[in-house]
């Protein structure tokens, strides 16, 4: 699969062309438009190839040169929706988990299908509280951030109420070997496993479980959910990324799919789950 950072530098581009057809039309050449700035000519040149993210006051700056000072807004505004598509996790969590738990909340309440796929750990929505607490203290102590662990699993197990609507359908999957990933003691493990086989129980959700020895049609991702057929967010180490490209989104749904045949449900996959249980002894 592409890069799903793709889609974050198809945005720049965009925006670098902007910049490129406003000094155009206002007759410079990107060594005029340089000077008049201020700037080595090379930075110009740098921003129109997408190479180096103009900031705010650059695109200010750059307008003001060309006589467009009315265009600079919405160019700010394409800027920032650029960045916003790469979202870093010590970005988003320089101030606690908490907030990063909650401001997704309303496209979580507008989607009518959500696709989850995950790899290394229980998906958020069936997290219960003890085991998210665990994870997401992990998680603080990787990225030296503000510790409020206890907090944002409250906050993400609030989140998780979206589950309980029927008009909603989510489909999960999960990579067998995730079962036996420990996140907090073995109470707690047992406390996620078991609720794993409750929440199966829910007309709304359809959770599916892909065997260690399943023949692979898709090899084994990153994390990534998708919202309807519009919008896919990527989990990465360092970054939350968004994948809006229509292209990227249909091979990210084709993804799913193959996981989707590999996947084994119902009593098979509860008989998967409980083997994991029993493996804690």
């Amino acid at each position: 699969m592409s890069s799903p950072s793709s889609s974050v530098q198809e945005a720049r581009k965009v925006l670098a062309d902007r910049l490129r057809h406003v000094r155009q039309d206002a007759g410079l050449t990107g060594r005029d438009l340089a000077i008049r700035c201020g700037w080595n000519p090379s930075k110009a040149s740098r921003i129109e190839n997408a190479k180096t993210r103009p900031s705010d006051q650059d695109i200010r700056d750059w307008c003001r040169a060309c006589g467009f000072e009315d265009q600079a807004p919405d160019l700010i505004s394409a800027s920032r929706t650029a960045d916003s598509m790469y979202r870093e996790w010590r970005h988003l969590q320089r101030s606690g988990m908490v907030r990063n738990q909650t401001s997704d909340m309303p496209l979580y309440q507008r989607t009518r299908h959500m696709r989850v796929y995950c790899s290394n750990v229980i998906p958020g929505l069936l997290q219960t509280h003890g085991y998210a607490e665990a994870l997401l203290g992990t998680i603080a102590d990787l990225f030296e951030t503000p510790n409020d662990a206890g907090p944002a699993a409250t906050a993400r197990v609030e989140r998780s109420k979206v589950l309980h609507d029927g008009s909603k359908r989510f489909a999960l999957l999960v990579e067998e070997d995730v079962l036996y990933y420990p996140f907090g003691d073995a109470e707690t493990m047992a406390g996620q496993l078991g609720y794993l086989l409750t929440v199966m129980a829910l007309p709304s959700v359809s959770l599916g479980v892909i065997p260690r020895t399943a023949a692979r049609r898709v090899w084994t991702l990153e994390g990534f959910l998708a919202f309807d057929t519009t919008q896919v967010q990527v989990e990465t180490l360092s970054a939350n990324i968004i994948v809006t490209r229509p292209s990227e989104v249909v091979l990210y749904l084709r993804a799913f799919e193959g996981f989707s045949k590999m996947a084994v449900y119902g009593t098979k996959a509860r008989a998967l789950i409980m083997e994991a249980m029993a493996a804690l002894g």
